[in-house]
């Protein structure tokens, strides 16, 4: 290698190592100073993706809640003590649980004994019944006890619940269903735009071993009933028949039908959770 050559090629090397030392520092510098006075920086990414919609309940919004409760005996609260049932129950667990919404029980217009096919005549042809859902925005309900369990209910000559044949209450199911079907889309013709909440049908004779196998025709019940008011969004179906299977003695009035003022309070608690 000449003496030319080899010059360059040390003048190529120190130029590159001057050139990557000034790289190094001017890096450095520029690290210390973003640490010493940050500046603040905009990323420009990907768009934000589009706010999900709210899941909170209607009700929490609304100026004032009105309740209106129709049905059976269970909606009326016979079997508790001080009658508040849980329809009263859900009041005021609503007003602790919206302190700044005024919340307002309508009318309770329950019946003793009513079957799924003579609420649909009510919601049919009473004005006055029609009326008071309309101005409501959450509805409760329950029916569809005496259409399996009449007997049980008082309504027939035979009162003995041992007398209660699984048969005959298997048979009722489909009819009733058809019952509970019209039911629920009157109410969605009479006010399409409020809550609804269904409180699903339990066993009252599971301590009975003759009647314990009556929860299979309950359960069909519920899961008929799930299915029809899945169609509406505005409509919910709680369960209760597990608060009672297991906690009879705990929750039924001594009519061995209906909950006593405890176990009214474990419906109304299912109600007002669902409605978060």
């Amino acid at each position: 290698m000449t003496r030319t050559s080899s010059n360059l090629l040390w003048r190529t090397i120190g130029i590159s190592a001057l050139v990557s030392t000034a790289v190094l520092l001017a890096g450095f510098g520029y690290a210390v100073k973003d640490m010493i006075a940050p500046e603040a920086s905009t990323y420009e990414g990907k768009p934000a993706a589009e706010t999900a919609p709210s899941t909170k309940s209607p009700l929490s919004q609304s100026k004032q809640i009105t309740i209106a409760a129709i049905g059976d005996s269970l909606t009326k609260g016979t079997g508790d003590a001080t009658g508040q049932g849980y329809v009263k129950q859900v009041v005021e667990l609503l007003k602790a649980k919206y302190p700044a919404i005024p919340v307002k029980l309508g009318n309770n217009l329950a019946l003793n004994g009513l079957r799924a096919d003579q609420l649909a005549h009510l919601l049919s042809t009473d004005k006055g019944y029609r009326y008071s859902l309309q101005q409501a925005n959450l509805i409760v309900f329950t029916i569809g006890g005496n259409d399996l369990f009449q007997i049980a209910s008082g309504q027939d000559t035979n009162q003995a619940t041992g007398d209660i044949s699984l048969d005959q209450v298997k048979a009722e199911l489909p009819k009733g269903m058809e019952r509970f079907t019209k039911v629920v889309r009157l109410l969605h013709d009479i006010n399409p735009n409020a809550q609804v909440v269904y409180a699903g049908l339990y066993n009252p004779f599971f301590d009975l071993k003759d009647l314990r196998d009556g929860s299979l025709q309950v359960q069909k019940w519920n899961e008929e009933a799930y299915t029809i008011m899945h169609q509406y969004p505005n409509m919910t179906m709680v369960p209760t028949f597990d608060l009672f299977e297991r906690t009879i003695g705990t929750y039924l009035s001594n009519d061995h039908f209906h909950p006593n003022h405890d176990g009214y309070g474990q419906i109304a608690e299912r109600i007002v959770q669902s409605l978060e």
